[in-house]
């Protein structure tokens, strides 16, 4: 029986390189006994390499230390498998110097079980340990090895951290720096992804399947995925468990999982919600590697048991609640599911929340021809997630499109990095699913009343290229024209149609999707004029006429294919007498063999009924043809913005000099130790946050009574001699909603008259007023940061002043920024045109004005604490830009590193 972790170490569960499940734990003092046991087991050799002496009484001391209880600035973490101890890390801070201060290095030791060398076990834990210690505070870990023990100095090698190594004599010297940068996330995430696809084997490649729960009822779930696993011509034994045999569809029933003759590599689950849990720790003491689980309606404690089983047992799963799973791979075929049919192969990889979604997606891309390499319904998405299925469809060999439907994201900033890494093979595409909920936040600054869910969900996507579009019928046509046609180079399209009407309105499509419908230049006018019969109008639209021929249609594209300032055709076709008279296929022309480069080409046939369908072309491949030419003209765009994506540099985010961030960090601390609840920051503590950040800030004073204000009013009013007078308590976000705000004050009796008034309107609740000289009249701005729970940081910018929330013209992007992020997100909301000042507005420093962008996006990622940050309104200066007004609020957090390997 395996022992689960005590109640006061509970294990994360992670995967080793071979795809096994081990559980990371702090040691406690029980664990004693099995420390002793793993030395013990350990051989001579690798005792004298961990301990350089050999000798049980040294191994039986060390144990013994180990679990009398962690000291201040030690750690330990131990793997489980399987019940026992199969490896072990430790650190131990190295005093402080001067002392007093907090220390900044420890020193690590390894040790790992003999028969589980070469899986992983010592790199796991170290990078868990790593965690650790960040979260310490410490700045360095080293290492004690003999020289010739070269597994363990290559394990701190190829961490993925800066490491420097020192030998003197018999002994090697390591220190690791504790900066993980991207080559560490890289290093992390190559490891996860080893691990995560050689874990899934067993179930998308399974050698055997086990049906548990198939009952003789016809219409059950479990009957009709048995049915659909033999129908479909899965290659290996299937197996049935059903203890009301004797036999199922001529297969003999075995009344448990334990009496099956051997263990599969996965069991379908479609039992009763109240036995899943039962059933799936059958599974795991039976040796079943994967779980599907078609049940639906888990209870809490259900699924917490569900989840353990897997864990302990070191099962994946997919699950509860979906329609099953699908390989159409020729030496696997396996059909998994309850669907009406096998999935036709091909080439696309599905993964849905929904069965129903996936249902459409199935017969989709069957009728477009496409089929799909592998079929996942991840229904409640216990485990197995889209990340994970992104990683297989990567490495499969087999799919060449990634298609998404998902309605929660577990780790979000996890799937980014997959995305944008699986982006640049294949296109991934999904279907944005999702509303915002009303009242998100009750009391919250205009940043964080603006950052709605969507907008979060939509700069995922931007920013990891992954195409997302609004319904299935947006994404199969889509997916037809990133399948069959070569990625544009840019979103200049020629709309080229035999009817006049029919073009004009393509080229309305075409513009109302964002995409470039200019006139052709001069000399490739008149080339395609040269082309086409009397009559047609080489514009843009060019419109051929009834009469073109298919020869002068093929010549007319030949051109604006091969043109320069030509990025994509869409041909827009209707039927005419003229054409069926001559013999004469308009269409052919668009399919036929071309004598050109391979050039973006899609039409619309608008007397088809199929809103999308591909059309054979000559000499392979084809060309999608759509019912509407705002279909068409969608797909073309997010075909464009894809490749658009995929050809700029990714960039790693810019790192602003000048921060404080240890001085930021011990601010946090500070005040969350004196206000454990949270809260508003104060505008002192703001502002000193905020300069420790180099976030510039107008001249301001902090005063208390009327003549103190008098007297900051005279240093601080600008050319005009105009100040302004905000009122603060604790808790006050909206200060022009509350009436907390005087302007345009003028002379020592007008800033007397409004300090008393503002004391006498708020009385006891008034904690102070801000002076500050009256801005000009410019452009208002707003940047601010929401930390979403579960997606991290968004930095948010567009118009600011009183009238940010009426207008709501911001954007939004996931931090931390790289230098494409900070252009973009400047340049996506509607106000962007007035920055340059050709508007007749006063134009805006972009250099200043990124930095300060910069600046907000790397304090939410050094600060977990901030819940959220509003800048509103930011104005431009002769030197920059500046904030006129700033709120921020803290919250209890703990960092949370979202790229640590770790099982849901």
């Amino acid at each position: 029986m395996t022992r689960p972790p005590g109640p006061s170490a509970p294990a994360v569960y992670a995967l080793l390189a071979d795809g096994t499940t081990v559980g990371v734990r702090p040691v406690v003092p029980a664990d004693r006994a099995a420390v002793r046991r793993l030395y013990e087991h350990m051989s001579p050799e690798n005792l004298r390499l961990r301990f350089f002496s050999g000798g049980p009484l040294v191994a039986r001391k060390a144990a013994d230390a180990l679990c009398l209880g962690a000291g201040p600035g030690d750690r330990a973490l131990v793997a489980e498998a399987d019940g026992d101890l199969v490896g072990l890390a430790e650190y131990h801070a190295t005093p402080a110097r001067p002392p007093g201060s907090g220390p900044v290095s420890a020193e690590v030791a390894l040790a790992v079980a003999d028969e589980w060398h070469h899986r992983g076990v010592g790199t796991l834990l170290l990078e868990h340990l790593v965690d650790c210690a960040r979260a310490d505070g410490l700045r360095e870990l080293t290492a004690e090895a003999l020289s010739e023990n070269l597994p363990v100095i290559r394990v701190f090698a190829d961490l993925g951290l800066p490491v420097h190594r020192r030998f003197e004599g018999p002994e090697a010297h390591v220190r690791v720096e504790l900066t993980p940068d991207e080559q560490y996330l890289t290093a992390l995430e190559t490891r996860g992804r080893t691990a995560g696809v050689a874990s899934l084997g067993p179930l998308l490649r399974p050698r055997s399947v086990a049906v548990v729960g198939a009952g003789h009822r016809p219409g059950s779930v479990g009957r009709a995925v048995l049915r659909n696993l033999r129908a479909g011509g899965f290659t290996g034994p299937v197996r049935v468990v059903n203890p009301h045999g004797p036999a199922l569809d001529g297969l003999p029933c075995h009344a448990t999982v334990a009496d099956l003759p051997e263990a599969p590599d996965l069991a379908v689950l479609a039992v009763p919600a109240r036995a899943v849990a039962s059933v799936a720790e059958e599974c795991g003491a039976r040796g079943v590697r994967a779980l599907l689980v078609v049940t639906s309606g888990l209870g809490e404690e259900q699924a917490a048991a569900l989840r353990t089983a897997c864990h302990v047992h070191g099962m994946r799963m997919v699950g509860p609640n979906c329609l099953g799973l699908a390989n159409t791979e020729k030496d696997v075929r396996l059909d998994a599911t309850f669907a009406a049919g096998f999935p036709v192969p091909g080439t696309a990889g599905v993964a849905t929340q929904s069965g129903g979604v996936g249902i459409a997606l199935l017969g989709g891309l069957s009728r477009l021809g496409i089929g799909v390499s592998t079929f996942v319904s991840l229904g409640d998405k216990y485990d197995v997630s889209g990340n994970d299925l992104l990683q297989w469809w990567e490495a499969d060999g087999r799919t060449d499109l990634a298609v998404l439907h998902l309605e929660s994201f577990g780790n979000p900033r996890a799937f980014s990095r997959t995305a944008r890494r699986v982006s640049k093979r294949m296109p991934v595409l999904t279907v944005d699913a999702g509303r915002s909920e009303a009242g998100r936040r009750a009391a919250a600054s205009h940043t964080a009343a603006a950052a709605t869910p969507t907008m979060t969900r939509q700069a995922l996507f931007h920013q990891a290229g992954v195409v997302a579009t609004r319904s299935i019928g947006e994404l199969l046509d889509a997916i037809a024209l990133l399948h069959s046609q070569p990625l544009p180079a840019g979103g200049r399209v020629v709309v080229v149609g035999n009817a006049g009407g029919v073009g004009v309105l393509a080229a309305d499509a075409c513009s109302e999707a964002g995409l470039s419908v200019r006139p052709l230049e001069p000399a490739l006018a008149a080339e395609v004029a040269a082309v086409l019969p009397p009559g047609a109008a080489a514009g843009n639209p060019v419109d051929t006429t009834a009469a073109v021929t298919e020869g002068q249609l093929r010549a007319c594209l030949d051109l604006l294919a091969g043109h320069r300032d030509v990025d994509a055709v869409l041909g827009v076709l209707v039927p005419t007498a003229l054409s069926v008279a001559t013999g004469d296929d308009p269409v052919r022309a668009f399919t036929g063999a071309p004598e050109r480069q391979p050039c973006t080409t899609a039409l619309v046939l608008v007397e088809r009924s199929s809103r999308v369908t591909l059309l054979p072309a000559e000499g392979g491949g084809a060309v999608p043809a759509y019912a509407d030419s705002q279909d068409a003209a969608r797909a073309l765009s997010c075909a464009a913005t894809y490749a658009r994506w995929r050809n700029r540099p990714q960039g790693l985010p810019p790192d602003p000099s000048g921060l404080d961030v240890d001085g930021a960090r011990t601010d946090v601390a500070e005040w969350l130790a004196e206000r454990p609840e949270g809260g508003w920051l104060d505008p002192v503590r703001c502002a000193r946050l905020l300069g420790r950040y180099g976030v510039p800030q107008v001249a301001w004073e902090w005063v208390c009574d009327e003549d103190t204000a008098v007297a900051a009013a005279a240093r601080l009013a600008g050319p005009d001699g105009r100040v302004v007078l905000k009122a603060h308590w604790p808790g006050l976000v909206h200060k022009t909603r509350e009436g907390a705000v005087r302007l345009g004050l003028q002379g020592e009796d007008r800033v007397r008259a409004a300090y008393r008034d503002l004391a006498a309107r708020f009385g006891e609740r008034l904690a102070g007023v801000v002076v500050q000289p009256r801005a000009p009249h410019v452009p208002e701005l707003v940047a601010g940061v929401v930390q979403d729970p579960v997606f991290g940081p968004l930095v948010l910018f567009g118009q600011g002043g009183t009238a940010t929330d009426v207008l709501a013209d911001h954007a939004g992007r996931l931090a931390p920024l790289t230098a494409y992020d900070l252009d973009e997100l400047i340049a996506a909301p509607r106000c962007s045109a007035l920055l340059s000042g050709r508007h007749g507005g006063t134009p805006v420093d972009l250099a200043a004005l990124e930095r300060l962008l910069l600046c907000l996006s790397r304090m939410a990622c050094d600060l977990p604490q901030l819940a959220e940050a509003d800048l509103n309104p930011v104005v431009p200066c002769p030197d920059g830009v500046m904030a006129l007004d700033a709120r921020i609020r803290l919250e209890p957090r703990q960092a949370y590193d979202p790229y640590l390997r770790r099982l849901r």
